[in-house]
């Protein structure tokens, strides 16, 4: 992720990501942001929903959410983290499995699809014009994977 995007993100959720410099030794954030501008409003808009319902919620005594790491794996936002309760869990559900249906490369939300394990041990998630410009073969919408499913 561009170093601003990353700026922006630790900028507008100190809470979340307190340990985005910390020692490799306690956190994975050390990395940063291990995932492509494409999920960024995503992130985002994840991040805005759980520091809401905690600002918002003192009473209920939620453990303030602390980004673990944030990363892509097999296709899929992964956001892992300490603290928050049940609704934070269902937030980060919903986040990881909407990006299935979100380019990485360029945030569309329109013919996205997905490439099986590539040569290079990853799976992608694109859209068609994205998957076309990189020349991944072997993508397929994901109306595509979910008739396939169907047959399985």
């Amino acid at each position: 992720m561009k170093k601003e995007l990353d700026d922006l993100l630790v900028k507008k959720y100190p809470k979340i990501f307190r340990d985005r410099y910390a020692d490799m030794r306690t956190t994975a954030m050390c990395w940063g942001f291990e995932f492509s501008e494409g999920w960024m409003w995503l992130m985002d808009s994840l991040c805005n929903c759980i520091q809401s319902y905690i600002d918002n919620n003192p009473h209920l005594k939620i453990t303030q959410v602390v980004a673990v790491q944030t990363k892509e794996k097999y296709g899929s936002l992964r956001f892992y983290y300490d603290g928050g309760d049940d609704l934070v869990s269902g937030m980060v559900w919903l986040a990881e499995h909407q990006s299935y249906d979100i380019c990485e490369v360029c945030g569309s939300t329109k013919d996205v699809g997905r490439t099986g394990v590539t040569t290079d041990g990853w799976v992608y998630t694109r859209c068609k014009k994205c998957a076309e410009s990189e020349n991944l073969l072997d993508w397929k919408s994901n109306d595509e994977i979910a008739k396939d499913e169907e047959q399985e």
